[in-house]
């Protein structure tokens, strides 16, 4: 009995701290800025399969979410990727399931060149320099990251951060601790410029 009881306050304790941790992620470097336009950058995620995967399919999802109701006219949506072992760029990839499986009608960039998260950054900052607000979607730690290179490489464009909406209390509940754990093995290298990692 002592020892199931132990088991489901650990269970508990991990589910709350690995919800907690991409909270926090979440709501890391950004701010509160106004303005008419804005850009939602989806970052992409190795997909070996020809067709988008779970993980690709959900962050394209919360990149939809993500634009503002009452802008979206003024937002765009940049897909960034570069093509996979499958042949086909994780841009186009997202673009076509979000216009063909979501039904998203709105103004869609696509970088397609990036293999790293240094350089979906780099490669994206040309289609950022006129738009008032910006949000990076991901998983919370690798948007995370994505800011802090924004950060690095313009600092003024980071000024223009915002939250995106790839964080919702109680979605991947029970992967969240998982996710947390990989998120803080990923971002270790924070301390260089990320140039030579993959992106998650």
């Amino acid at each position: 009995m002592r020892r199931s009881t132990g088991l489901a306050i650990a269970g508990a304790a991990a589910l709350a701290w690995g919800e907690w941790v991409n909270w926090r992620w979440s709501r890391a470097l950004v701010g509160h800025r106004e303005g008419a336009t804005e850009a939602v950058v989806v970052l992409g995620y190795r997909n070996p399969q020809p067709t988008a995967n779970v993980i690709t399919r959900w962050r394209v999802r919360a990149g939809v979410r993500s634009v503002t109701a009452d802008r979206a006219r003024g937002t765009r949506v940049i897909f960034s990727g570069g093509a996979t072992s499958g042949g086909a760029a994780e841009a186009q990839m997202m673009a076509d399931y979000a216009r063909f499986v979501l039904g998203f009608d709105g103004t869609v960039l696509l970088e397609d060149r990036s293999g790293t998260t240094w350089e979906n950054i780099t490669n994206v900052i040309p289609l950022l320099e006129d738009v008032d607000r910006i949000k990076i979607v991901s998983q919370p730690a690798h948007a995370f990251k994505a800011r802090v290179y924004l950060r690095r490489q313009r600092p003024d464009l980071a000024e223009r951060l915002v939250r995106a909406a790839d964080y919702r209390p109680g979605e991947w509940l029970v992967a969240k601790p998982l996710l947390a754990v990989y998120g803080l093995w990923r971002l270790r290298d924070l301390g260089d410029d990320g140039r030579r990692k993959r992106s998650p």
